[in-house]
């Protein structure tokens, strides 16, 4: 099993919708970064757990953890001009964009937050969310990151 971070605004995308959802279960799409795009369509398998966050608010951090539970596949929302994640350059017979669908394993007891993240900044040295610039919304974690970080809740 791999484990990640996938990033999402809560004014866009939140753990309260997924967790609203029947089966709590939904595609993770929109990501139009190939850095991210190639992680969801390359490397992201069934069963990987990825802590979703919670980005671009006043109290950014880790709000919960999510399982892939569909691997790689074209994402949709490129091909529809009604979508804010609509691309004119990606179609159905050359998708340039891929999604995973995830499911909703737990929401944590409460948000580990950035900042918490970076008072520990000695123990996640190469957290890649804590790399000064990375604005991926799509990270790998490693499997002694995610102990440690889990251990924080």
């Amino acid at each position: 099993m791999q484990y990640w971070l996938l990033k999402s605004e809560p004014s866009v995308y939140s753990i309260a919708q997924l967790a609203a959802l029947p089966g709590q279960t939904d595609s993770w799409d929109g990501v139009r970064n190939y850095q991210a795009r190639n992680l969801l369509r390359d490397q992201m398998r069934c069963g990987d757990q990825a802590f979703f966050y919670h980005s671009n608010t006043k109290i950014p951090g880790i709000v919960g953890i999510v399982q892939v539970v569909r691997e790689g596949y074209p994402d949709a929302t490129a091909f529809n001009p009604q979508s804010p994640s609509y691309d004119p350059k990606s179609h159905a017979d050359a998708p340039r964009w891929y999604s995973v669908d995830v499911h909703l394993l737990r929401q944590l007891r409460r948000t580990i937050t950035l900042a918490e993240l970076k008072a520990h900044a000695d123990k996640l040295a190469d957290f890649p969310l804590l790399r000064r610039g990375n604005r991926l919304s799509v990270l790998p974690v490693t499997a002694e990151q995610w102990h440690f970080i889990l251990a924080l809740e």
